[in-house]
């Protein structure tokens, strides 16, 4: 069955806009949790700009539920993450200047450091996994260095979702989804587990819920915008109703 994860970064921006102590995101993840989240997702960056060292140790020793942790491949992250072992480890690419994460990790460039960074995870008994571009080359290149999981991009879908009126029928946003779909083919068939995530929010997700084999969908902007008018326990159950329905 499709699982949720539900990344709590923005909850952590709108604590560092005043430099307090609220809102907290570990209450946000008990929110999530009880809302029907599967997992959190947190992303540590080197400039601490949301997500805290302390946050990530909290969060590891509170929550019931999986923990993802999203990280640059850096042996300061890595040492983080094998001292903390969340459940999982994704390898993200990351620019000082983005708002966000802008494009998937070039795993078939930088193979021999990565295949490495897997491999000292992997020893800390962390499965890994990779954010990347719905590439056939990158899926490849991630079954070589390691990889357990392979997370695709959605953001190329999402933006021309968006940019075709929402319609899911747009020549345009049919060819992002058949390119998931074959990348989401090819993950399975090189063993490795299929994920997606980026820029999904309640108007695009179905179609990508639905697609073959998918195991988890890493969502945050999206359910913590609506969580301000509804509630976070509620934006966590409307996201994976509309999930489940999808992938029905």
């Amino acid at each position: 069955m499709i699982e949720l994860g539900v990344n709590i970064d923005h909850v952590a921006t709108l604590r560092q806009a005043r430099r307090t102590y609220e809102p907290d995101p570990v209450w946000a993840a008990v929110e999530a949790h009880l809302g029907g989240a599967d997992g959190i997702t947190v992303h540590l960056r080197e400039d601490r700009r949301h997500i805290q060292d302390d946050d990530v140790r909290r969060l590891r020793d509170l929550v019931h539920i999986k923990l993802n942790l999203e990280l640059a491949a850096t042996p300061a992250m890595l040492a983080i993450a094998c001292a903390l072992k969340p459940e999982m480890a994704m390898l993200v690419p990351e620019g000082r200047q983005e708002v966000t994460t802008e494009g998937g990790l070039d795993v078939a460039g930088q193979q021999p450091a990565l295949r490495d960074a897997v491999a000292q995870l992997a020893d800390a008994g962390i499965m890994t996994s990779v954010f990347i571009d719905a590439d056939p080359a990158q899926v490849d290149a991630a079954a070589r260095i390691g990889a357990r999981v392979c997370e695709l991009h959605t953001g190329p879908y999402a933006h021309a979702f968006h940019a075709r009126g929402r319609d899911a029928d747009a020549p345009a946003v049919r060819e992002e989804l058949a390119r998931l779909r074959h990348a989401g083919d090819a993950i399975r068939a090189a063993g490795m587990r299929f994920n997606a995530g980026h820029a999904l929010n309640y108007f695009n997700v179905q179609p990508v819920a639905a697609l073959p084999g998918v195991r988890e969908l890493h969502i945050g902007h999206a359910i913590v915008s609506r969580s301000v008018f509804v509630g976070l326990r509620e934006a966590v159950r409307e996201m994976k109703a509309l999930m489940r329905e999808g992938a029905a």
